[in-house]
């Protein structure tokens, strides 16, 4: 007898219980050779495709990356182009009428992060559907949902896009700049900050005013180029011309050759002769081309010297009524109308004007 007959001889024969019915049952050999056996056979009839699928994808996310790279490079490279033509300006005679270099550093910048960030979501957004196509996915759905989602955005934040883009235009143009004193209509001020949405401006009290750009219909830049500074001397009408013209060039040529006047100056101050004549006074009108967002201090000064000037040549400065004050005053009857026969009840017309006297009447004669 063998050694395993005797064994199974000797061992106790297992007594049947309830508990055996419900035990599962454990998978054997033979099943997991066989799921083994499907397994490896899906992924040998697959396997190609995921690889396919695979390869594609990360071609998609190589040539995104790359042309993302290329792209902003070359958005970098134009801007310092773009700063360096610039430079060269700055040494011309144009350059003095051109905005300085920090604020074509800082507009070039803005305008390179914009472009940027334009070409970074275009390419990565193409890459991202692409991806999604390569695994088979019904974009059909995706992309109508996100017109309508558009199309509803659109319409609810109209205001906000016409302010972005709005602000992408004004910064483009270069219509104005941080350091800039502009006239925006609905407000005015100093430019303190510029943004895709919202303008910032300081006001001449010191209040700060946020523009939207969308609401901004009209922009006046007072400091680009140059600024008019003029003046107006009214004078009385007996005065001598040639006397209050020699008078005004003698202050515009002195003050032209002070520091740091000759500096705001950038043309020389001229009289540009009668610009209104009344009956009793005439209007002198000096003018000046001076710097950007200066005008107003060359005016006072002028104002200033053009008064102690005149004071000094005992000609005197008028205005409207006021030149009337050394005359002699008016009689105050004089526009008053004579008397009329009228009022002087005694007289022939006056009788003749009144109501006749009802005549009394009579009593009845007593009995």
């Amino acid at each position: 007898m063998s050694l395993s007959a005797v064994l199974l001889a000797a061992s106790p024969s297992p007594s049947p219980s309830p508990s055996d019915t419900s035990t599962p049952a454990v998978p054997s050999l033979q099943d997991a050779q066989e799921s083994a056996t499907n397994a490896a056979s899906w992924v040998e009839q697959n396997w190609s495709t995921w690889l396919a699928i695979s390869l594609r994808v990360l071609l998609i996310l190589v040539i995104a990356g790359v042309l993302r790279m290329v792209v902003r490079r070359a958005i970098t490279k134009l801007i310092d182009r773009m700063n360096r033509t610039a430079q060269a300006v700055d040494g011309t005679s144009i350059g003095g009428l051109l905005v300085n270099n920090e604020r074509r550093h800082q507009r070039s910048q803005a305008i390179g992060s914009v472009l940027r960030s334009v070409a970074s979501f275009a390419i990565l957004g193409t890459a991202a559907l692409m991806i999604l196509g390569a695994f088979e996915i019904n974009l059909a759905p995706l992309l109508a949902s996100a017109g309508v989602a558009g199309v509803a955005i659109g319409f609810g934040a109209r205001n906000l896009v016409t302010d972005f883009l709005s602000g992408v235009f004004m910064i483009l143009e270069d219509q104005y700049g941080v350091g800039d004193t502009i006239d925006a209509g609905v407000a005015s001020g100093e430019v303190i900050e510029v943004g895709l949405r919202v303008t910032k401006l300081r006001g001449d009290n010191g209040e700060i005013w946020y523009v939207r750009n969308g609401e901004v219909k009209r922009i006046g830049n007072l400091s680009q180029g140059w600024a008019t500074a003029g003046v107006d001397v009214t004078v009385r009408a007996s005065e001598d011309l040639d006397k209050v013209k020699r008078v005004l060039s003698e202050v515009a040529e002195k003050m032209s050759k002070e520091e740091p006047w000759n500096e705001l100056l950038w043309s020389p101050i001229e009289v540009l002769g009668l610009d209104s004549v009344l009956l009793d006074s005439m209007v002198v009108r000096v003018s000046a081309k001076t710097m950007p967002g200066k005008s107003l201090t060359v005016e006072r000064e002028l104002r200033w010297r053009i008064k102690r000037a005149f004071d000094a040549a005992d000609i005197r400065i008028v205005g409207g009524a006021a030149a009337l004050a050394d005359e002699e005053a008016a009689d105050p009857t004089a526009a008053v109308a004579a008397p009329s026969v009228f009022s002087n009840s005694e007289s022939p017309q006056a009788a003749a004007a009144s109501p006749l006297a009802s005549a009394p009447a009579q009593r009845p004669a007593a009995k």
